[in-house]
């Protein structure tokens, strides 16, 4: 749905700002990019400038290296790059991400990244943006994801965890290492026990604590079995937060009897749990569902909206019927599942059994 006079576009390196002349979010090596947030699907190596939102700059520089080229842009300033004037806006996906607001002679263009309504306490949240065309993500965009108010989820895996610490067993809960590991961290009751966490997802918990975020106490696998006889003792009643990847692994037969479950958007649906072959699933996002991705396009005020991945046609159709005009843009963004082992920052220590 390209025109001539498009100010974005995509090229084989990204989306790309004509005017401006750089990348966003690209998949291949740039020389300048703007970083919507720093999951590996959006921010990659090999750069040769980075500009991103100053709340995220330790995650980014933690994933991607110490030594990028990053310029921090604080929320809401502006900057002017070969005549377009940029500026940074929480999206309310994960710590530091931003939607991207570009005006150039009078138009202006906004690209997402991911989002979510929601505010969780562990990131800015959502600011709706006006602007004449908005980009945006569709990952959930289909009338059967709609979320339950996440204080209800909380509750549920709270009972969960009370349950299984009752019966003297760990729980297991599989999530994202990357924002959706902090905003359980942030929303469960701590008092209940103790909370181990995998080498995957430590180091990011110290990032967001950096970065004035509150989360309970948590401890390393190595750190719950100190001074203990058996490591399947040491974690009874305890929580523990793990990546996907550590199913089935060696690292997770330390736990013993324990119950697991996966904290995902994806377990709204049944077969997806089936296949995760986790005792439950906890229907918990850190993206838009329908009516929020519907919020969120209406209160930009665009008349033009480009989808960039997920239920692309679903949300092309609907936009159209409800007189948007609207198209797609082919890109590599996906789901954050590939977002496990993406730098530095996911290191696992070697006492920790080696999987990410």
């Amino acid at each position: 749905m390209a025109g001539k006079e498009d100010m974005v576009v995509v090229r084989k390196e990204g989306l790309y700002c004509v005017p401006g002349d750089f990348y966003i979010d690209p998949w291949r090596p740039v020389a300048r990019a703007v970083i919507t947030h720093a999951h590996a699907d959006h921010a990659r190596v090999g750069h040769g400038h980075y500009l991103a939102a100053a709340p995220g700059a330790g995650i980014l520089r933690a994933r991607l290296g110490a030594e990028i080229n990053l310029q921090p842009l604080p929320y809401g300033e502006t900057i002017t790059h070969n005549g377009v004037r940029l500026s940074l806006h929480p999206a309310g996906h994960v710590l530091g991400s931003a939607q991207l607001r570009m005006e150039h002679e009078g138009r202006i263009w906004v690209a997402s990244g991911d989002y979510k309504l929601e505010a969780d306490g562990t990131c800015a949240p959502f600011e709706p943006v006006r602007c004449d065309a908005f980009i945006t993500e569709s990952t959930f965009g289909m009338p059967i994801y709609r979320w339950q108010p996440q204080r209800e989820i909380f509750e549920e895996i709270n009972q969960w965890w009370r349950s299984n610490a009752a019966e003297g067993r760990a729980s297991v809960l599989f999530c994202y290492s990357f924002g959706k590991a902090q905003r359980i961290l942030h929303g469960i009751d701590a008092s209940i026990g103790p909370i181990v966490c995998h080498g995957a997802v430590e180091p990011l918990n110290r990032l967001y604590r950096e970065a004035g975020i509150a989360l309970p106490e948590t401890l390393t696998v190595g750190e719950a079995e100190a001074g203990k006889r058996g490591k399947a003792a040491a974690y009874a009643g305890s929580l523990v937060i793990a990546p996907p990847s550590a199913a089935g692994s060696p690292w997770i037969r330390r736990f013993g009897d324990y119950s697991d479950a996966f904290a995902s958007g994806w377990m709204r649906l049944r077969g997806t749990r089936r296949r995760r072959g986790v005792d439950r699933g906890f229907i918990l996002s850190d993206h838009a569902d329908w009516p929020a991705l519907h919020e969120a396009i209406h209160a930009t005020g665009a008349e033009r909206v480009i989808v960039t991945h997920g239920q692309v046609a679903t949300m092309v159709r609907w936009l159209r019927q409800n007189g948007l005009d609207a198209g797609a843009f082919a890109t590599e963004y996906g789901d954050e599942e590939i977002d496990e082992n993406p730098g530095p920052a996911a290191a696992v220590t070697a006492q920790e059994g080696g999987h990410a």
